[in-house]
């Protein structure tokens, strides 16, 4: 038996990554060989084994034959006199069809390495075509390394896959995961290009415009590290119609799904109050922080006002330099939510008021603290300017 580091760990070895975590391949042997030398089995659809030691993932030398549609649509043989050479030629890219044995001898059978020099994602064999996933995955892949192209030969694949149907066999959640890996990466506009340039965003993700000045918003985001649920607000979607319909049908998580509605909604609205404000801006600032349930959910209204700041920046400016519009919202949004109002909901209960008119009682406490705030800080000086 021989043991091979494999795939992703070879590859960000070879660009001078990091490396986090190692796959291997075993050359040679057989199911019982691993378990009596103590590996636990793990794998269902194949034989996939962690080490006894680093807990590390081993798999047996295989090759797959494509036997129905989508990603599940294939069988496996395993055995000991399958080589390492066709256990790489089943993987996607040939950056990711590399080797390294144990004395550190790189075995690159399909040019992975030259590829990584020029910075060029090219598949390692037709089969390729076979599976949709990998279209997503070298559409993340670029993303990742911005500097890479998709060879011409792979885009042609890229291209068949989508015309056979294959991404209509995808399950929603394989395609939710790998678009927000990808909408994490340096710069996500490059996997909408690549999924566009082949005719799968039509397929995958038809409902957010996606053009050039959205794009470069995304980028722009990526730079300052926004979180996912900032990242995909800024994708250009229509309404809120469009972004519950995509969430539906992809399961994105909840909370990626709301923070993209309410900025739809109120991106706007955030834009026409930036500061400087005066007193008589309370009203239309609580009403802004009501609508958002910002009371109650702070860190989601952060998160919609980081996509604001990111949607308003100008082209050439740089990244981040509108952010003076987040601070004193956030700043004035912890003043209402601190404030006790305690006492204007008593006495307008010892006045005889009931539900609405004790709410509305809270409501202009909070207004008042609003425009106190504005009032001390002096931003009354100056009418609120548009962007």
């Amino acid at each position: 038996m021989q043991l091979f580091v494999v795939g992703g760990a070879v590859r960000d070895r070879l660009l001078g990554q990091p490396v986090h975590d190692r796959d291997w391949v075993a050359v040679g042997a057989t199911p019982d060989e691993l378990l009596a030398l103590g590996y636990k089995p793990v794998g269902k659809d194949f034989p996939v084994f962690l080490h006894p030691h680093t807990g590390e993932e081993v798999a047996l030398a295989r090759t797959e034959r494509k036997s129905g549609r989508g990603y599940h649509g294939f069988t496996f043989h395993a055995a000991p006199e399958v080589t390492l050479e066709q256990d790489l030629a089943r993987r996607d890219l040939t950056i990711n069809a590399m080797a390294e044995a144990a004395d550190g001898t790189l075995v690159d059978p399909y040019g992975g390495r030259r590829d990584l020099q020029a910075g060029v994602l090219r598949h390692v064999s037709p089969a390729f075509a076979e599976d949709p996933v990998r279209l997503l995955r070298l559409a993340r892949f670029a993303a990742r390394w911005p500097r890479f192209t998709v060879a011409p030969e792979t885009l042609a694949l890229l291209v068949q896959l989508v015309e056979q149907g294959e991404v209509d066999a995808l399950v929603a959640e394989r395609v939710w995961q790998e678009l927000a890996r990808g909408l994490m990466a340096a710069r996500p506009s490059r996997m909408f290009e690549v999924l566009r340039g082949c005719g799968a965003l039509d397929r995958l993700l038809p409902e957010p415009t996606l053009d050039a000045p959205a794009l470069a918003r995304l980028d722009r985001a990526a730079l300052t590290g926004a979180p996912l649920a900032v990242r995909h607000a800024l994708l250009g979607w229509p309404d809120e119609a469009a972004v519950r319909r995509a969430a539906g049908r992809l399961r994105m998580p909840a909370e990626v799904r709301e923070v993209a509605e309410v900025f739809v909604r109120e991106a706007d609205h955030v834009g026409a109050l930036t500061p400087p404000w005066q007193p008589a801006d309370a009203p239309a600032l609580l009403a802004l922080f009501e609508r958002c349930d910002a009371l109650r959910r702070p860190e989601r209204f952060v998160a919609v006002l980081q996509a604001c700041d990111a949607a308003h920046d100008a082209p050439g400016q740089a990244a981040g330099a509108g952010a003076a519009s987040v601070l004193p919202l956030q700043t004035l949004l912890t003043l209402v939510r601190e404030a006790d109002t305690s006492a204007a909901a008593q006495a307008a209960t010892r006045s005889g008021a009931q539900g609405p008119e004790v709410g509305e009682a809270v409501r202009e406490a909070r207004r008042a603290t609003l425009a106190a705030a504005i009032a001390a800080a002096g931003h009354d000086k100056m009418r609120p300017r548009a962007r």
